[in-house]
């Protein structure tokens, strides 16, 4: 069993989200605010957050952070290596590595995303990730690059193209229920994504990701603070994160099979074997998705389905709350709820296991947060309500 195995726990989240350019506040004051409303959920004076850990290249360096917090003494500053939204789930373990070597006793993991601040992230990341041979070769997006690999998938594996559409309905499914979504209240049709204009060949406009203005912010500690705290503890079971051999930026590819994966499969194991859980134990499934074929990758790579049986899962009344047995995305996910770099994900798993979704699971109990699929470093982690 994995050491980090139930020693830690989420006790409180804040997110803001705006519309792109629409924020009322600078990128560092969104991310206080978002940081103060996690601290004032759990009862934490957040004075005495004394780490935090990001991801993704955020701007945000905590030192910069302490003024408007009051931090009385920062002991823990550190973040995921990588531009994409693989991080995310890895973030966790950095945090409750602090927590449990006890260099830290309150760890806010966050992710803050201004434009008008920060730029456009598919900038950023293309700075990131793209290397000169691909820029040579005209692959000047991240919608492009994911766009070949989601081609493999559907063309060399034979997954089918109407299993994206299946995602993105229950995404935006959820979205519409969801207040803090920005599909919010807005009927969705299949149709609306098969006529809207095309970005990369096979992405349109619906099969990919929005951006937001915002931040988010969650509160970690041990479990002990945790149930001393005001809100139900949220249990980090596991955390695993790297890049399988043959991935990353200046490979591209090196490994023949890799193009359709989203990078987990190793990850996907490690994470099982260290909390001796499998697909089946997951109730619901935050996934990072970047481009809806990505999100396809991930389910497959974590082993909820195979190319084979991929069409018998990955269906829409399998993939919601009200009834599926994979329900997925409940908030919305980054194609309808909001995307701010996926920091929306993990607080929809705490939420959802608190039972404070919009969109409830009856009796769910795990939760698997997938990172970003096709990123250079991708990480997962699961995390409970009680610890079996």
């Amino acid at each position: 069993m994995s050491p980090l195995y139930g020693k830690t726990a989420i006790a409180g989240v804040g997110l803001r989200q705006y519309k792109r350019g629409k924020s009322p506040l600078p990128e560092r004051s969104v991310l206080v605010d978002a940081i103060l409303a996690c601290c004032e959920e759990a009862g934490f004076d957040p004075a005495d957050v004394d780490g935090f850990v990001s991801y993704g290249d955020d701007h945000n360096e905590p030192v910069r952070l302490m003024p408007e917090l009051g931090t009385k003494e920062l002991r823990w500053s550190a973040a995921v290596w990588g531009g994409g939204g693989g991080g995310i789930a890895g973030a966790f373990g950095v945090a409750a590595s602090a927590i449990l070597t006890g260099q830290a006793k309150a760890v806010v993991v966050f992710r803050a995303l201004v434009e008008g601040a920060s730029g456009r992230l598919s900038a950023a990341v293309m700075a990131h990730h793209l290397n000169d041979h691909l820029l040579a070769a005209g692959v000047v997006s991240p919608a492009q690059s994911c766009a070949i690999r989601a081609n493999r998938l559907f063309e060399y594996h034979g997954v089918s193209r109407q299993l994206v559409e299946e995602l993105v309905r229950a995404s935006y499914h959820h979205g519409s229920k969801n207040p803090e979504a920005a599909s919010y209240g807005q009927a969705f049709d299949v149709e609306i994504l098969r006529n809207s204009r095309k970005i990369a060949e096979p992405f349109r406009l619906f099969d990919c990701s929005r951006e937001n203005d915002g931040a988010g912010a969650l509160l970690m500690v041990s479990a002990e603070l945790a149930r001393d705290l005001k809100k139900l503890p949220v249990y980090l079971l596991g955390c695993a994160q790297g890049a399988d051999a043959g991935w990353g930026d200046l490979l591209e590819n090196d490994a023949a099979d890799l193009y359709a994966t989203g990078g987990f499969r190793t990850i996907a194991r490690r994470l099982y074997a260290d909390t001796n859980l499998s697909p089946a134990d997951i109730d619901v499934v935050q996934l990072y998705e970047n481009f809806d074929a990505q999100g396809i990758m991930s389910l497959i790579d974590h082993g909820f389905c195979n190319y084979e049986n991929a069409g018998e899962v990955i269906r829409f009344s399998n993939l919601i709350a009200d009834g599926g047995n994979l329900p997925i995305n409940t908030s919305g996910g980054n194609l309808a709820q909001g995307f701010i770099h996926g920091i929306g994900l993990p607080i929809e798993a705490v939420r959802q296991l608190r039972g404070e979704s919009s969109n409830p699971v009856a009796g769910a109990r795990t939760c698997l947060l997938a990172g970003g699929p096709g990123a250079p470093t991708v990480s997962s982690a699961i995390f409970a309500n009680q610890i079996p």
